[in-house]
């Protein structure tokens, strides 16, 4: 592909994962500092984020993107993104350790071998079967049902993660005719009625500019770095940037610790080390066996 920028989209997927690990952080600070529940946080998230993001890009851009080919397509991708990410929020207020949550979000790509497998009837070699299942068996030494700190609430980051995946699948094809402000405009205009559904109800108005300045932090952080993940998708080659999304493990350790103090197990890192593996062996091993396909879905899910 003529303008892979291999660089450059490692640069925007890395500074989108730094970005999530300082929003991630703030938002479980939010709810164990200041009670913020889940549904009015991600109102007030994505609400901030539109405000600031709208005047950034001009009557020209908007209407550009009205002019999208995938219209339909993005209202089923921003509802699959609204349910993980109200999940997602949910366990970080509940509150479910960011390093296990992040963790198991990395489950998201083995839900498409699943799917593809079982739902899709395509064909899956039982070589990328046992990948997949070291892939969960990582999760479960994340999640370690059998101890006594076990929680149910451990799930919700899995279930995040399917959702996820299936928008996540969905913004790489969009990124084939539109710019990554055009993603960007339908994920934060039609997530908001959505947001109010769920954060209306339990929405309360305090005058503590601390959480306000956080929150607004917040919005214009995720307003960018989900621009920046488009904008990383646009000028390299998926297969390339991909494995840049896995720094966020690290990152969100790291903020998880300078903000709270928590040092995960050292069983984290063993599962995770299986998560990520089975990952990159699948998806290596799926660009080796099916190399047109891989190369169709690479050049339909780029920019011009």
């Amino acid at each position: 592909m003529s303008n892979h920028q291999p660089l450059q989209g490692a640069f925007w997927m890395v500074a989108a994962g730094l970005m999530f690990a300082i929003i991630n952080t703030t938002l479980q600070y939010l709810g164990i500092n200041y009670g913020i529940g889940s549904g009015a946080a991600v109102l007030f998230q994505y609400g901030i984020a539109l405000l600031l993001f709208l005047p950034l890009m001009g009557t020209g851009s908007i209407r550009s993107a009205m002019k999208s080919d995938f219209r339909l397509l993005h209202v089923i991708r921003v509802g699959f993104s609204v349910i993980g990410i109200q999940l997602w929020t949910w366990a970080l207020a509940y509150p479910v350790p960011i390093w296990q949550g992040i963790a198991l979000l990395m489950v998201s790509p083995l839900f498409a071998t699943v799917g593809s497998g079982l739902l899709l009837r395509e064909s899956v070699s039982p070589v990328r079967w046992l990948a997949t299942l070291v892939g969960f068996l990582g999760a479960m030494l994340v999640l370690q049902p059998w101890s006594d700190e076990f929680m149910w609430a451990s799930l919700i980051p899995v279930a995040a993660a399917f959702f996820w995946a299936s928008a996540s699948l969905m913004t790489k094809f969009t990124v084939s005719r539109d710019e990554p402000s055009t993603i960007v405009f339908y994920l934060l205009v039609l997530m908001l009625p959505f947001n109010m559904l769920f954060g209306l109800p339990k929405l309360t108005l305090t005058n503590d500019w601390q959480m306000w300045g956080l929150l607004i932090m917040i919005g214009a952080l995720t307003a960018f770095a989900q621009w920046a993940i488009a904008k990383a998708y646009s000028v390299a080659d998926a297969s390339f940037v991909q494995p840049f999304d896995h720094i966020k493990l690290p990152l969100n350790v790291l903020a998880g610790f300078i903000v709270f103090g928590t040092v995960p197990p050292g069983m984290l890192w063993v599962g995770s080390a299986l998560i990520i593996a089975s990952v990159i062996f699948v998806t290596h091993y799926e660009r080796r066996q099916n190399p047109v396909k891989v190369l169709w879905e690479e050049a339909h899910s780029k920019s011009e």
